[in-house]
């Protein structure tokens, strides 16, 4: 039984007496108990797999920052690393995958038994949903089939992902090949994040808005109808950064929570998808600003979206260099709103 659940309650559609309100990147990053932690390891992958590390970062937003739900402290990328697509995370520039998939005999030797390879993610959300011990939701996430192939087939971060892109193009027969295989691992990760106890699981679709209309519903929207379909267990939210153009068909999907960047009016969002709950949006730049102008901005924002089929958060994850009392304070604000406002 949790103690919090407005963000549950919220995600299916149920009256909350206040808006629930969490943080993408919130475990870590701003948080300086979060960095005497990593450095107490030798890197990045290092701390992601010490299921004991996880759990504490994990818990940290919640007992620093007073959020309303824990996610889960891990990364999208250990899905293809599962699948046999190493990958190194290089600090200052970001992930590196020394090898990448080129052509069809790459993705034949990918397993899609990705479970077995994962169990250090899934001893850390035993550890942390004990540790939680009710307070407030957990959350589970991974990456969406598109953005898990364009670093694939990429091999780093782009502005473009013009080499995934072009696979699509040259081989679109061989992509969809990848993206069920993508697809097929992320359900079977994911229902195992749910029976380790997770309360909601989030699809992060980071590279969204570099794909088309046409191209997304091609090679994006099906696989992530897959998921929301076969996740029924738990609420599922949709989170693709700048794909504007697809909340409708998001809307039509089984999710039950569509997540919004700060370029989406809270109104066009209201119109397009009427009957879902709506996640998002605030441009995390204004956590530099002062405090008023926090306070100011963020109860536009709550205005604007109404207190119900809602929950905040950011327009994208949290960045490293905001100074985290900031952060505490945008927190407060959307926990201080009066819903009759």
């Amino acid at each position: 039984m949790l103690t919090n659940n407005l963000l549950l309650r919220a995600a299916k559609g149920e009256y909350v007496e206040r808006i629930p309100v969490w943080m993408m990147r919130q475990a870590g990053r701003i948080l300086p108990e979060y960095r005497a932690v990593r450095s107490s390891v030798n890197g990045f992958k290092e701390l992601v797999k010490h299921p004991e590390l996880i759990c504490e970062v994990t818990l940290q937003p919640v007992d620093i920052l007073g959020v309303d739900a824990a996610i889960i402290f891990s990364d999208i990328l250990v899905i293809p690393e599962a699948m046999g697509l190493n990958y190194e995370m290089v600090e200052s520039k970001g992930p590196l995958f020394p090898k990448t998939i080129q052509q069809s005999s790459d993705v034949t030797q990918l397993t899609t038994d990705v479970v077995p390879n994962l169990q250090y993610v899934f001893d850390a959300l035993k550890l942390t949903k004990d540790a939680l011990n009710g307070r407030v939701p957990l959350i589970g996430f991974a990456g969406a089939p598109w953005t898990i192939f364009a670093y694939m087939i990429e091999g780093k971060g782009s502005k473009t992902f013009s080499q995934a892109k072009k696979m699509l193009y040259t081989d679109p027969q061989l992509s969809h090949l990848l993206l069920d295989k993508i697809t097929t691992s992320t359900i079977a990760y994911l229902k195992e994040q749910v029976s380790c106890g997770v309360d909601i699981v989030q699809i992060f679709d980071s590279w969204a808005g570099v794909l088309s209309k046409a191209q997304y519903v091609e090679f994006a929207l099906p696989y992530m109808q897959r998921i929301t379909e076969a996740i029924s267990e738990v609420p599922v939210i949709l989170f693709a950064k700048d794909a504007h153009y697809i909340l409708k068909e998001f809307g039509q999907t089984n999710c039950a929570v569509i997540g919004l960047d700060w370029t989406i009016e809270p109104q066009k969002a209201r119109e397009e998808v009427s009957r879902k709950t709506l996640q998002g949006n605030l441009d995390p730049c204004v956590l530099y600003a002062d405090k008023q102008t926090i306070k100011t901005e963020t109860e536009r924002m709550l205005q604007a979206f109404g207190s119900q089929n809602y929950i905040c958060n950011l327009g994208h994850g949290v960045y490293p260099d905001v100074d985290f009392e900031k952060a505490k304070y945008f927190i407060e604000v959307v926990q201080n709103y009066s819903i009759s406002k």
